[in-house]
């Protein structure tokens, strides 16, 4: 059952919070000064690096990541002092205090870069058709690090399905889909510095990159600090895992309070 947020809010006006459990999604314009996202560019590009190198290693391909077209770096606040720190601050905290509540985790990061001439798009999912989650609705803050738009793979988003819960989905060589078509999809194009703070049961893709440069962004993903990753086995049981990779997953709100984000050995409400 979908629940309406109904504050206290630190970050978005009623409007917004209404707007988000209306259509699945809010996108706050200019939330980081050009400076922080050329601090964050600075951080990621090396690792991006990386992997794109480990990539061509293996073939050019690993899960949903190609070389040369679209990379996904994970973990990256378990790397980067910068990005850690920025992970437990505002303005991502308060959004994910105004759309999670008052005890929140980092569930997820990591950045996705979509390369120039990148014909394929990223297929309609769910970010919750991935990693089952209970509770099923965590937040995706998909922060722009360039300008993007429909040219180069801004993200599309279904209004109203959210409110159903986690759709079927079925594996691609491009990645999960959950959608064939979507006819009432919206495109939302974010300035760089802005972020798209989404469901995850809000159905989004993006689209191909057919311009001369690289799209880039950063996705930071919140959820309630009790949620459970429910990883299925073999018998048909599940395993329930929590939130509390003390090096990438760690509270950053207990009690409404934000938590400085430390080295690693970070307070967790879970022992």
């Amino acid at each position: 059952m979908w629940r309406d947020h109904d504050g206290p809010r630190r970050l978005l006006t009623a409007e917004q919070v209404a707007g988000f459990d209306r259509d699945g999604f809010v996108r706050v314009d200019d939330a980081f000064s050009p400076e922080v996202v050329e601090q964050m560019v600075r951080e990621i590009d090396p690792f991006e690096a990386e992997m794109e190198d480990l990539l061509r290693d293996a073939g050019g391909q690993l899960f949903i990541a190609r070389a040369d077209e679209i990379t996904f770096t994970v973990h990256l606040v378990a790397r980067s002092a910068v990005l850690r720190a920025l992970s437990a601050s505002a303005p991502l905290v308060d959004l994910a205090h105004d759309l999670v509540g008052p005890d929140t985790h980092l569930y997820w990061d990591q950045s996705v870069y979509k390369k120039p001439h990148t014909d394929a798009p990223f297929p309609w999912h769910q970010d919750n058709g991935y990693a089952f989650v209970v509770p099923q609705a965590y937040l995706t803050c998909w922060v722009a690090l360039t300008d993007t738009d429909e040219t180069n793979g801004c993200p599309w988003v279904v209004p109203g399905l959210h409110r159903g819960g986690t759709l079927a989905h079925r594996a691609t060589d491009l990645g999960f889909v959950c959608l064939d078509d979507a006819p009432d999809a919206i495109a939302v194009p974010a300035r760089a510095g802005s972020i798209v703070a989404f469901s995850s049961l809000t159905p989004h893709c993006t689209g191909p990159n057919t311009t001369d440069t690289t799209r880039k962004s950063w996705i930071v993903q919140y959820a309630p600090s009790d949620a459970l990753i429910h990883r299925p086995r073999a018998d048909g049981g599940h395993d329930r895992i929590a939130l509390d990779a003390p090096e990438r997953q760690y509270a950053v709100l207990i009690d409404g309070t934000p938590v400085p984000p430390g080295d690693g050995a970070v307070p967790t409400l879970r022992s």
